[in-house]
């Protein structure tokens, strides 16, 4: 297997690494020549900020600069892979944007106007104006994604406080995370806000197989995705060609990446782990797999235990591999009171769901939720409002009711007002590659991510068990 690797003999730091991956996008954004030996390449491995993380190519698929995803087909410059660079878990990183616009002074296509930069309109003739005109994205890696209000919507906006004076009611400034364009065959919906979603499947097959019964929902989605990205975030005159739209959702379809080694534990498939991306070739999924809301398609019980690649740990002589399985474990069974989410709480009519982290990261050995049902757990809620947020405030047509929320999330999408505040899981795999974290990057830290769960449910971690699950964490 050829293998390219973004790293130097010795360890490289954070920022080294990072550069690495900007040099490997940049070589991918020139001319195509048949003899390259850039082209090609079935694995690529780079440093994150817990060891080593590693991409596979799968049915043919490789990392090769001349598929359309790393072509510029709009007016803008702009391909897929500028925003979903291959060595940063096929996503940016505020390091990686930070890098990018000190080499290029803010002229790289990743800041255009039209989402790269906090608005629209803003200043950007000098670089001190384009860095502060970029400051989301500079500080959060947050790209604009400009939507409004849909029509025949339950709410209307009632006030917007936009610290950069460009959102209103025909397009809110909705500030998200890139998600990563690889494992997606194990999603069950496309986007934060869960636009696109894919049908049942009728048998346990890998995600990645080739037969997996929800793989054409989810081809077709992903054609739609790549569409609208390409004339949206790139400015394109028209649409991919369906050929292109193949090669791209092809290379999305047949990536998968896993943290493959750790910092103090070493291989991750060490000891009879299943750690690292080649155990998601034959990891069991479909959609509604273990599902909590009791919607498994094959009648199967809900299982907390969901997460079982490092239990040949738990007795290691490493202390290291021991502290990851111990957050495996905690992650599969620490008891969470779970309130006042909306989409789990009122569907299921309790006031207290008695659960697990499991209970919404619920596919097996991936940890996204098994079915396309965003859920709102408060991270766009007004208390959580940075000053760098514009903040809205909807109001209920029917009741005159008010909400404030720095993104109204899926809402936008289907225009109920109990949709308000509520975005799909993602995929865990690969996390340690790709923070901060939540679709506005209010976590900078996997700690930080920890934290809020238990603030915001009231969990009551030791500082120990805190060590304990960030490692484990760490680990995916």
């Amino acid at each position: 297997m050829a293998t390219l690797r973004i790293r130097t003999l010795a360890a490289l730091s954070g920022l080294a690494a990072i550069a690495f991956a900007f040099e490997l996008l940049v070589a991918m954004a020139g001319p195509a020549r048949s003899d390259s030996a850039d082209d090609g390449r079935t694995s690529i491995s780079s440093d994150d900020s817990s060891g080593v993380v590693t991409s596979i190519f799968l049915n043919g698929a490789s990392l090769d600069r001349r598929n359309p995803f790393f072509k510029s087909l709009g007016t803008n410059g702009r391909s897929c892979g500028t925003c979903h660079v291959p060595g940063i878990d096929w996503t940016i990183t505020p390091e990686y944007v930070q890098e990018v616009f000190k080499s290029t002074k803010g002229m790289d296509p990743l800041f255009a106007a039209v989402d790269g930069m906090n608005s629209p309109n803003a200043d950007c003739s000098t670089p001190s104006a384009r860095k502060a005109a970029s400051s989301m994205l500079l500080t959060k890696g947050l790209i604009r994604v400009g939507i409004g209000i849909p029509q025949n919507a339950e709410f209307t906006l009632d006030s917007c406080d936009d610290p950069y004076g460009y959102a209103s009611a025909a397009e809110l400034s909705l500030f998200r995370r890139p998600l990563p364009t690889t494992n997606l065959g194990f999603l069950t919906t496309v986007m934060w806000d869960g636009r696109e979603s894919t049908a049942p499947s009728t048998s346990p097959i890998s995600a990645l197989a080739p037969d997996a019964d929800n793989r054409a929902r989810l081809i077709a989605d992903l054609r739609h995705q790549a569409a609208d990205a390409t004339l949206g975030h790139a400015q394109a005159l028209a649409a991919p060609t369906d050929d292109q739209l193949t090669q791209i959702v092809g290379l999305e379809l047949n990536t998968a990446t896993a943290q493959r080694q750790s910092i103090g534990a070493g291989s991750l498939t060490a000891e009879e782990a299943l750690g690292g991306p080649f155990s998601l070739l034959n990891q069991p999924f479909y959609v509604t797999i273990n599902d909590v809301l009791g919607a498994d398609h094959f009648g199967n019980a809900f299982n907390p235990s969901a997460m079982t690649l490092y239990r040949s740990w738990l007795n290691s002589p490493d202390p290291k591999r021991r502290q990851i399985a111990r957050g495996e474990v905690l992650f599969n069974t620490k008891a969470i009171s779970i309130t006042q989410v909306a989409g789990l709480n009122d569907v299921l009519h309790l006031p207290v769901i008695h659960g697990f982290c499991t209970s919404c990261h619920d596919a097996p050995n991936v940890g996204d939720h098994s079915v396309a049902l965003p859920i709102n757990i408060g991270t766009s809620d007004a208390s959580r409002r940075t000053p760098d947020m514009p903040l809205y405030t909807l109001r209920n047509i029917a009741t005159g009711e008010t909400t404030q929320t720095t993104d109204p999330g899926r809402a936008m999408v289907t225009g109920k007002w109990a949709d308000i505040g509520k975005f799909k899981g993602p995929v865990l795999r690969g996390l340690a590659a790709r923070a901060p974290y939540f679709h506005n990057g209010i976590a900078a830290t996997l700690g930080d991510a920890v934290d809020f769960y238990d603030t915001r449910f009231g969990i009551g971690f030791t500082e120990q068990e805190k060590g304990d699950l960030i490692a484990f964490l760490e680990s995916l």
